[in-house]
């Protein structure tokens, strides 16, 4: 909906209330209820839910297409002052069902087009993506001056993955003391732009070192972020260590081990929000839970139906992923000869890489009834799979956390994973599902063939199943690490930034 419709005003609460919790904004690119291309939109709709409890938390978001005709009365609430190349922009308010307080950066030439956040509908990075997220960031700086013409003012900024890395950045240029969390999801994704557009940036010359935002000739949001922010976190504590590392680093790794050094890094793990409960789930045909798994065969069947794969006794197996690279899709096509071998299945959903994409069509082609793929995402789908399936596959390279495995547990699906970052941290091999040491095929096809083995012996089935579907995965369940953190940073005992 259009700005400018009214919306009755959200439920007041006590004075005492408001002074017990502090004000805390979070900067993203996505978020679920709105837009979202990954888990970035996932975490930036459930970690502030989850905190809402203990703080007062709400979230900036660019006024994407998606966004504006979302259908929720957007109130136009502040307007925020034009900076070098950086328009002039107003800021919008949607007030989300369950109380959730949404900002909009109300800016249609810069953010109402056809596609994703980041790109046009051939997935085409948008050429002015650094004025973009500059103004992003800009307007988070903005918001803590108290200059966005709205009264709510954050004590606390916590920014989010390189379109919100210049939020820390513009603070500090400004001089504004606001403490700063930056949460790195992804260290593959920089935000790399050449240095000729420090000057539509406004960006200062001191940010031109090796130790702030340059990085080998170009200007990285991401480095910004983690060189200006107080705190710098990453989604799991496996993660916090592999980036520290060659392997994992992406030509970081040298500046992140001076943070990590020096207590300015650590891992938090992502978790999952509440409606991933398989005895309550609507999306579901029929409810289940661990003690009694009868849903899961509902489920398999729907799943048989809709990928057109045959009746069968074996094992269903699922991809519902991202198809990149990073993901190891790759090592899975190679992998279906002996799933089909054995008498398994496999369903796949996602999009992606174009070239990812034809070659699992094609992959669907070479066994018909035994893969079934689909080039899309469908909400409902995906949680149905994860509820039908035995096995989620996950042979990612990296993977910084991770959700999919999470919400597969919940649902009595087993993750078979490489034990890389989030997977290592949140799957018990042999007991929540199944884990394997290299990105390489002989590795993968042992620990799937330890799943099959599993799905030979019911009764080990179903105690994984029961492990699995009992995890402690559950956003409340995992937020004290921000709670404490926020809290070293509101009290001041933050160190040097």
């Amino acid at each position: 909906m259009r700005p400018g419709t009214s919306r009755p005003a959200p439920q007041i609460r006590t004075v005492q209330e408001n002074e017990s919790k502090k004000k805390i904004l979070f900067v993203t690119s996505e978020l679920s209820d709105l837009i979202k291309t990954g888990g970035l939109g996932e975490v930036s709709a459930a970690l502030p839910r989850a905190l809402r409890l203990h703080h007062d938390v709400r979230v900036l978001l660019p006024g994407y297409r998606q966004v504006m005709h979302s259908g929720h009365p957007i109130r136009l609430v502040g307007s925020l002052a034009g900076h070098a190349a950086l328009p002039r922009c107003r800021v919008g308010r949607i007030d989300l069902d369950d109380g959730l307080i949404v900002y909009v950066l109300v800016s249609p030439e810069l953010y109402e087009r056809e596609g994703t956040p980041y790109g046009d509908e051939r997935n085409r990075d948008w050429p002015d993506n650094h004025i973009r997220f500059a103004r992003l960031g800009l307007a988070a700086a903005d918001f803590a001056a108290g200059s966005a013409g709205v009264s709510w003012r954050p004590e606390l900024i916590h920014a989010h993955d390189w379109p919100a890395g210049l939020a820390p950045a513009y603070l500090r240029w400004r001089g504004q003391g606001t403490p700063c969390v930056f949460t790195i999801h992804n260290l593959a994704y920089q935000g790399l732009w050449r240095p000729e557009c420090r000057a539509e940036l406004a960006i200062p010359e001191e940010a031109l070192r090796m130790e702030r935002m340059e990085f080998h000739g170009q200007l990285s949001f991401l480095k910004a972020g983690i060189a200006y922010a107080d705190r710098v976190t990453t989604v799991s504590a496996t993660y916090a260590r592999e980036i520290t590392t060659p392997d994992f680093g992406c030509g970081l790794e040298g500046f992140l081990r001076e943070k990590a050094e020096r207590g300015l890094l650590s891992g938090i793990p992502n978790g999952i929000d509440e409606s991933w409960e398989a005895e309550t789930d609507p999306h579901l045909l029929c409810n289940f839970s661990a003690g009694d798994c009868a849903g899961k065969a509902v489920h398999a069947e729907y799943v048989r139906r809709r990928f057109a794969l045959e009746a069968c006794a074996g094992p269903l197996f699922v991809v519902v992923s991202r198809l990149v690279r990073q993901k190891g899709l790759d090592l899975t096509q190679a992998l279906a000869d002996t799933l089909v071998e054995r008498g398994g299945q496999l369903a796949v959903m996602g999009r992606g890489e174009p070239e990812l994409e034809d070659s699992m069509r094609r992959l669907a082609e070479r066994f018909p009834g035994r893969v079934g793929v689909d080039i899309g995402f469908d909400e409902t789908t995906a949680r149905r799979m994860f509820a039908g399936a035995d096995f989620l596959l996950m042979p990612s390279r990296y993977e910084p956390c991770g959700l999919s495995q999470m919400y597969a547990q919940r649902f009595g699906s087993l993750p078979v994973a490489r034990r890389t970052g989030g997977l290592a941290d949140t799957i018990e091999d042999g007991v929540t599902g199944f884990l394997f040491e290299e990105a390489s095929l002989e590795s993968y096809r042992e620990a799937v063939l330890r799943a099959f083995r599993v799905f030979a012996t019911p009764h080990l089935l179903h105690a994984m199943r029961c492990r699995a579907m009992t995890a402690p995965c559950f956003w409340r369940q995992t937020i004290d690490p921000y709670l404490q953190l926020y809290r070293q940073l509101l009290e001041g005992r933050h160190g040097e930034a």
